[in-house]
């Protein structure tokens, strides 16, 4: 068990090397797409740099997050800061909205104002923060746990959002140089925003899930019961919980009552290894309790 502890600490070295080099990287295009969409007057790369500030500002706040987490538990924080990962997510995830909704509204407007586009220097900028976000989107990808962990996730998908940003003004400044189809600026920079919203409504309900002390999706409650129930001399299995710390940290919590003749401590270790393997949770609590064992019932 100590063998996973050591792998979930190696796993977040990893996830904030891989998140100072994505920040780097993105802060430098966010500042070139700027003041390039000033220079071509382009709604795209204004919008793509607006979204790169709301991800440097996402991958400030993961680093932190992971900076608060590292920090040691205390008497009133007795399970550490591990959660401020899942409340940057779920910041991470409102802002993802937020941009998403400020580039659908100043699309509206230049539907009913058009207005002129340098389509070759919005392709060439355009084109740069794609190349950096591919860069950033690999360096995450590689070196951080963005499937596992909620807080690399939201910041994994803010880089993907700058990408498909990109892309979108790519494909707009080549309509824009072979067609003169002005509209097509704010057209594909709702298209991305649709985008954007689809990612940032899965991290807002995982984030909430977890806060919400959700049950882990790769965890049937009623199946580990039923695996409980078959240990011998188990009579029942009740008050049964389980919930995320932070991404890779769940925690279990049962009642199990015994036969008065069976060995407790026997019954107690067999089921602290069945929940070790098959949830792969080291940090459970069960109480045993036989039939002279009484207490109230419990709210939840």
């Amino acid at each position: 068990m100590g063998h996973d502890h050591d792998h979930f600490e190696t796993v977040r070295s990893g996830n904030k090397k891989a998140l100072s080099i994505a920040l780097i990287i993105t802060a430098g295009i966010m500042l070139l797409e700027f003041f390039g969409g000033l220079f071509t007057n382009s709604l795209a790369l204004i919008a793509d740099s607006g979204h790169m500030l709301s991800d440097t500002v996402s991958l400030v706040l993961s680093l932190s997050a992971i900076w608060f987490a590292g920090r040691a538990a205390s008497a009133n924080k007795t399970y550490g800061y591990y959660r401020f990962e899942i409340l940057t997510a779920f910041i991470n995830g409102i802002t993802l909205f937020v941009m998403a909704g400020f580039i659908i509204y100043e699309a509206v407007q230049r539907l009913y104002e058009p207005a002129e586009v340098q389509g070759g220097w919005m392709l060439v900028i355009a084109s740069i923060g794609l190349a950096a976000n591919v860069l950033s989107a690999w360096v995450l990808n590689r070196g951080a746990d963005v499937q596992g962990n909620l807080n690399m996730k939201s910041a994994y998908m803010h880089i993907i959002g700058d990408a498909l940003g990109s892309v979108g003004a790519i494909v707009a400044g080549m309509l824009i140089l072979l067609f003169d189809w002005t509209i097509a600026d704010p057209l594909i920079s709702v298209a991305v925003a649709l985008l954007i919203l689809r990612s940032a409504w899965g991290i807002l309900q995982n984030s909430i899930h977890i806060l919400m002390e959700g049950t882990p999706e790769t965890i049937d409650t009623q199946q580990v019961r039923e695996r409980l129930l078959e240990i011998e001399g188990v009579l029942d299995v009740h008050d049964l919980h389980v919930w995320t710390i932070t991404s890779g940290m769940d925690l279990f919590t049962c009642h199990i009552d015994v036969d008065v003749n069976i060995q407790e401590q026997k019954v107690l270790q067999e089921a602290l290894k069945l929940v070790y393997d098959v949830c792969g949770i080291e940090h459970a609590t069960i109480q045993i309790e036989k039939t002279d064992t009484v207490h109230d019932s419990l709210k939840v």
